[in-house]
C-alpha cells in the first residue's frame, strides 16, 4: 500500500517518463478491478438481503418477536442500500464535501452488525422447531415442516448476507485507512 502512495504522488525520482506511465496504468487497471468486485459484492448483498426478507415474510413470521428485527434490519438495509447506491450514481458525492469512505466504512459497519444480530436472532427462531406449544387442546409443533424449511434458507441467506457486508466492511476499511 506504501508504494501505490508513493506512486500515486508520482514524484519519485526513480519514476520518470515511460516507466511512471506504465505504473500509472497498471494502478488504474487494479482499481478498476477492485471497483468492479466491490460493485459486484454490493449487488450481492442487495439480493441476499431481499431473499432474506422475502423468506421471513412467506413464512408467515410465527415468532414475531425474533422475525420482527429481522424483517426490520432486512428492509432497511435494503432500503439504505438502495439510498446509498442512488447517492453514489446520481453524482451527489461529488457536490457534497463529506468523507465519503469513512461514511461508507461506518455504513458497512452497521448494517453488519445488525445483520449479524439479525443472522442469530433467525437461526434461534429455526432452532425452535421441535419446540411443542398448547394450541388449544392439542399440542402441535411452533413450527410446521414448511416453515421450518423457509426458516432454515432464511438463516442460510442471512448468514450469506453477513458475510457479504463482512467483505464489504472490510473493503471499506481498507479504502479508509490506506
Amino acid at each position: 500500500m506504501e508504494l501505490t502512495r508513493e506512486f500515486l504522488s508520482l514524484k519519485h525520482p526513480q519514476f520518470c517518463g515511460r516507466k511512471r506511465k506504465q505504473i500509472w496504468k497498471i494502478i488504474t487497471e487494479q482499481k478498476k478491478e477492485e471497483l468492479e468486485f466491490m460493485e459486484h459484492l454490493f449487488q450481492a448483498c442487495k439480493v441476499l438481503g431481499g431473499l432474506v426478507w422475502i423468506l421471513v415474510a412467506s413464512s408467515n413470521v410465527p415468532l414475531p418477536l425474533l422475525q420482527g428485527w429481522v424483517m426490520f434490519v432486512s428492509v432497511t438495509a435494503f432500503v439504505c442500500s438502495l439510498l446509498f447506491l442512488g447517492v453514489f450514481l446520481s453524482g451527489v458525492v461529488t457536490q457534497i464535501n463529506a468523507n465519503w469512505n469513512f461514511l461508507d466504512f461506518a455504513y458497512h459497519f452497521t448494517v453488519f452488525v445488525f445483520y449479524f444480530g439479525a443472522f442469530l436472532l433467525e437461526a434461534a427462531a429455526t432452532s425452535l422447531h421441535s419446540l411443542h406449544c398448547n394450541r388449544t387442546t392439542e399440542l402441535q409443533p411452533l413450527l410446521n415442516d414448511n416453515q421450518y424449511n423457509i426458516n432454515v434458507a432464511a438463516t442460510i441467506f442471512a448468514f450469506m448476507t453477513t458475510a457479504c457486508y463482512g467483505c464489504s466492511l472490510g473493503l471499506a476499511l481498507r479504502r479508509w485507512r490506506p
